[in-house]
């Protein structure tokens, strides 16, 4: 009796503990300090595993604001990709890099990148995912590296990975390429394989890291045309057809059991960021061409199937994760993707308005919409 007594009590501790921390963080910040983060008594409750019951801020409800103080670095920063330098690359217009999240019912504060690394200091934090958490990590390696003297940071790559460090800080912001999180490896006849219920060949890269932030969704809602592998295998089963989602929802669930498995919730903070919201359709002939600001509204809001099957799954989860829902705030900005100057458009081609180009209405520009997330992710942090 005692034994599952003992048990009882540590698993509650280990709650009060966390619910504490959070709890305790918010509370404890003025509400006229722009530094923090004001969280009101009827705030919305967020999607969060193991039923947890805390109320804090649901970012994720509000509307866009243009800002002229707004963007909080240039497209000079050293870090970006060539494919997201949209002023450089010849886009006449920039008002997308001017809009900023106001939440509705609290305050997001804006980006500042002394007091991030100072929390961070002694600390890692990866993101984890495909080319849209690339476009994370860059955006928030172009916030914080303007304040670290030349000399005084560096990038290296492992494998898979690469890092950002801030010696000073003794502070690493990682990105780790795992579109699928899951394993894709090669089989017979030179065959690509997602294995549904392998992955540590991944996570064992994601041990001892301080902060995780993971997404995973695009890469499972290409079609066949454009999908990066030929077949799925659980077990000794090869799968040839299979719907996405539920290809999907076995994948986070094997992510899943893994963080449940390998984690300490004292030691380690995760957050899960849903999808960002692509613009691929044709609408009056470009895509996300030619689009210069934000839609109003939107007619009807529309939950991708993905960011249903994630909030599912991690609902059922044991560990405490976050789920980071930046779908809503960008449906409405078609505004903010490369479009056709994820390379540099010559004066030729911009009298012929793009045309017989391809167009890139995924990725975003930077600077702009990712900053977002990343103000939003430090605020959590």
């Amino acid at each position: 009796m005692a034994a599952p007594m003992i048990h009882l009590f540590s698993s509650l501790l280990l709650c009060s503990t966390f619910l504490c921390f959070f709890h305790c963080t918010l509370s404890l910040l003025d509400p006229e300090d722009e530094a923090g983060i004001l969280v009101q008594p009827d705030d919305v409750k967020m999607v969060q595993s193991n039923r947890d019951s805390r109320k804090i801020c649901d970012f994720s409800v509000g509307k866009w604001v243009y800002d002229d103080s707004y963007p909080l670095y240039d497209s000079d920063c050293p870090y970006l990709s060539s494919v997201v330098t949209c002023q450089k690359n010849g886009r006449p217009d920039s008002d997308y890099q001017k809009w900023k999240w106001k939440p509705t019912g609290c305050t997001l504060p804006r980006f500042d990148a002394l007091r991030f690394l100072g929390r961070m200091r002694r600390k890692r934090i990866m993101l984890v995912g495909d080319s849209m958490m690339r476009n994370q990590w860059e955006s928030l390696v172009c916030l914080v590296q303007g304040v670290i003297p030349i000399g005084r940071k560096r990038v290296t790559y492992n494998g898979p990975a690469m890092a950002f460090h801030a010696m000073d800080f003794e502070t690493s912001i990682e990105f780790f390429w795992a579109p699928l999180l899951v394993e894709l490896k090669k089989g017979s006849e030179n065959k690509r394989i997602v294995h549904l219920d392998l992955i540590e060949e991944n996570a064992r890269y994601w041990r001892g890291v301080d902060i995780l932030v993971f997404d995973s969704a695009h890469w499972w809602t290409h079609s066949d045309q454009t999908s990066s592998w030929d077949y799925y295998m659980e077990g000794n089963n090869l799968i040839r057809n299979m719907s996405a989602m539920v290809a999907y929802e076995r994948g986070l669930s094997t992510w899943a059991r893994w963080v449940d498995q390998n984690l300490d919730p004292l030691r380690t903070k995760v957050i899960f960021r849903s999808m960002s919201s692509r613009h691929n359709k044709r609408e009056n002939g470009w895509k996300c061409q030619n689009e210069k600001q934000p839609l109003p509204f939107l007619r009807q809001l529309h939950v991708p199937e993905a960011v249903v099957v994630l909030e599912g799954v991690v609902k059922r989860m044991r560990f405490p994760v976050y789920v980071e829902d930046i779908t809503r705030m960008t449906e409405v900005r078609r505004d903010g993707h490369p479009s056709v100057y994820m390379r540099v458009i010559g004066e030729d081609e911009r009298e012929k308005q793009g045309k017989g180009l391809s167009s890139d209405c995924s990725h975003w520009c930077l600077p702009g919409v990712p900053d977002i997330w990343n103000e939003m992710l430090s605020a959590l942090l």
